[in-house]
């Protein structure tokens, strides 16, 4: 495995080194030995699988309210997906700022966002399907979110958006007093 921090302190892209021969590849896609080299102590609880049937289909921003945080290791395994993370630990010299990674089947790669990020993705292909492993369980009442196009953040996404759920419309901007956990 491959860990590539971010610039985004704590959150990395992964990548499989894959070892192959006539019968096809085999890839260690976690090692909890590895990802402790790297400062990464986290206990997956939940897996979680989305499919998303069009191009232009956007999920985010998600992310939990204190104590109810998540790790989250996401990977594109049918598709592909723009990804991104927003760092809102508000003593954190990145705070506010975000990054994107394309995520696909092909490419393999995968994204680890520490606790007290917000996560979304747009699809770049239709039949997009992402499985998450997540460090927390979800508690639907410390569920929160703020709008894709919010200022902010200024992220810029890569696809026109086709399908969106009313609740990811009709989330706030981001209030950077009130922080990640109001």
């Amino acid at each position: 495995m491959i860990f590539t921090e971010t610039l985004l302190k704590g959150a990395f892209v992964i990548e499989l080194e894959p070892a192959q021969d006539g019968r096809g590849m085999f890839a260690r896609a976690w090692c909890q030995k590895e990802a402790a080299t790297k400062g990464i102590q986290v206990a997956w609880v939940q897996h979680n699988l989305s499919v998303s049937h069009h191009k232009g289909t956007m999920r985010g921003m998600h992310y939990q309210a204190a104590p109810y945080e998540e790790v989250k290791l996401v990977q594109c395994i049918r598709g592909a997906i723009y990804d991104v993370m927003v760092d809102l630990r508000p003593e954190s010299p990145t705070y506010c700022q975000s990054v994107g990674v394309v995520l696909s089947a092909e490419n393999r790669r995968m994204l680890y966002i520490p606790a007290t990020f917000a996560h979304g993705y747009i699809t770049l292909q239709d039949s997009a399907e992402v499985f998450y492993h997540m460090s927390a369980y979800h508690v639907p009442d410390a569920a929160r979110g703020f709008r894709w196009d919010d200022p902010a953040f200024g992220i810029e996404w890569p696809e026109s958006i086709t399908h969106m759920s009313d609740r990811d419309r009709s989330w706030p901007t981001f209030a950077p007093n009130r922080g990640p956990h109001s």
